[in-house]
């Protein structure tokens, strides 16, 4: 079986994005606030969206299972207020719910959190607690910058943070550390804004003692984990300089990276340097990178085939990143799939 942790509904209907459009235009002109049930998106529309995109690609490229969470990049917690914010997560999730009901075989749900600059973490916990209870969800996506590119959060490891994390050790639930759309023309989006949130999460984790606290909680550093695996000798070294243990020690026993690298020597590099147990198979797929590569001839986005090129892995080490990994880092999924008899 093939588990891809890392897929977003980036092919929503419209409808979607122009309520959200209209939730924009209202902060300023309460006039145009639309009600959530003025959404209207029927079942027929949420299955011609994703059999036209991800199901077929997922046919396509041979992956059975995807865990997936509202576009990255629509989570937008700088706008607004958490009224807003909370509204915007609540419907964006129940999208996620019908899907994973329409296709259960195919998805499972990960959920997008109502955060919002300045507020107490504490305010996400009932939207957590519905999508884990209510929808079956097995992960959460959790903003290290609800802010957008400006970085008015405190880092990982403070306390602020801990309702989040003790409601995660709570429901044995891991979180994909995931930023939205900057606000800050210094840092594009997915260019440079993903890639140094990636980044600044693990070295926000090498600094800190957050899993003396959480000894059993479990981040994934998506997009290859950012710039670190790749310049491993240094994060190595500053933690050597920091007096903290070894990083096999003191991270990776609770961080995991996942494989949207977009290209054969990245995923070589990838599973050469990170022990291959904390290595899980993703794609972003219909996500940040959505074009053919002129050299090979085939899309960005299709990331099996680096594993699959790889010479690094054998049969059984890539059945981890495919299959057993997910499972691990992923209870709430490991138990569903077994429902299923998976």
């Amino acid at each position: 079986m093939i588990i891809d942790c890392h897929g977003h509904y980036t092919t929503a209907p419209k409808a979607l994005e122009d309520w959200r459009n209209a939730q924009i235009a209202g902060i300023n002109d309460p006039a145009q606030k639309p009600s959530p049930s003025s959404l209207k998106i029927s079942d027929d529309e949420l299955r011609h969206s994703i059999e036209i995109n991800q199901l077929k690609f997922m046919r396509e490229r041979g992956s059975d299972l995807t865990i997936f969470s509202p576009r990255a990049s629509f989570m937008a917690h700088h706008i607004g207020d958490f009224e807003v914010s909370s509204t915007w997560a609540a419907i964006c999730n129940e999208m996620i719910f019908r899907v994973t009901k329409l296709f259960p075989d195919s998805f499972i749900g990960a959920a997008m959190l109502p955060q919002s600059p300045g507020v107490d973490p504490k305010t996400c916990i009932p939207e957590l607690e519905k999508c884990v209870r209510d929808y079956g969800f097995v992960a959460i996506n959790l903003n290290p910058d609800p802010s957008g590119g400006h970085w008015t959060s405190p880092p990982l490891t403070d306390k602020h943070w801990y309702p989040i994390y003790e409601k995660m050790v709570e429901y044995d639930i891991p979180a994909m550390v995931h930023v939205s759309t900057s606000c800050n023309a210094c840092f594009h989006t997915t260019g440079a804004h993903y890639i140094n949130a990636d980044t600044t999460a693990v070295m926000q984790l090498i600094q800190g003692d957050l899993f003396k606290d959480f000894p059993t909680m479990r981040f994934i550093i998506p997009h290859g984990g950012g710039a670190a695996p790749y310049h491993w000798g240094r994060y190595r070294g500053l933690a050597q300089e920091l007096k903290k243990p070894l990083l096999k020690e003191h991270l990776l026993k609770n961080v995991f990276f996942d494989t949207c690298v977009y290209h054969q020597p990245g995923i070589d590099l990838l599973t050469k340097v990170i022990p291959i147990e904390n290595v899980l198979f993703a794609s972003e797929m219909i996500g940040a990178v959505r074009g053919i590569d002129p050299e090979t001839g085939h899309n960005y986005d299709d990331t099996k085939r680096y594993i699959e090129g790889t010479l690094n892995l054998n049969a059984e080490e890539r059945r981890m990143i495919y299959e057993l990994n997910a499972r691990r880092v992923y209870p709430r999924l490991d138990a569903a799939l077994k429902a299923r008899g998976k």
